[in-house]
């Protein structure tokens, strides 16, 4: 018979912490405070001059990123070249993954076919030597 195990928990797991005092009550959100000065409602031109800054380094981020892509992509052997995507969408982690099943695929028939290959081999061997037939 087995011996009774005394804790609750299953092993790899830790045991419920043990709270003499209860938990503190959540801090009042900011906004529901009423000394807490109240923003506008629309942002002041220096906001807004600093969005539009900081916008204007990303598309131009954004768009050396494409150019690098093309430039790699024009380096290419025109065989290899892949259907434009839209980036970000599921086409592209589409594309990845087939590529990982097409290799995959790949795999499983050159060893299938190597199989088949070698018991055929097998066979004939075993026919024509005679290895393996008991005689009468």
């Amino acid at each position: 018979m087995a011996k009774r195990a005394r804790s609750r928990t299953r092993p790899g797991q830790r045991a419920p912490l043990q709270r003499s005092t209860p938990r503190p009550p959540l801090a009042v959100p900011p906004l529901a405070n009423p000394t807490t000065p109240s923003r506008p409602p629309t942002l002041t031109p220096e906001e807004e001059a600093r969005a539009a800054e900081i916008e204007a380094r990303l598309v131009a981020a954004e768009r050396s990123a494409e150019e690098a892509a093309r430039r790699q992509v024009r380096g290419r052997a025109p065989a290899e070249r892949e259907t434009p995507v839209r980036t970000g969408s599921i086409a592209v982690r589409a594309t990845e993954e087939y590529a990982y099943v097409a290799r995959d695929v790949r795999r499983i028939a050159v060893i299938g076919g190597s199989m088949i290959a070698l018991l055929i081999a097998l066979w004939l061997l075993t026919h024509v030597t005679g290895i393996g037939v008991v005689p009468r």
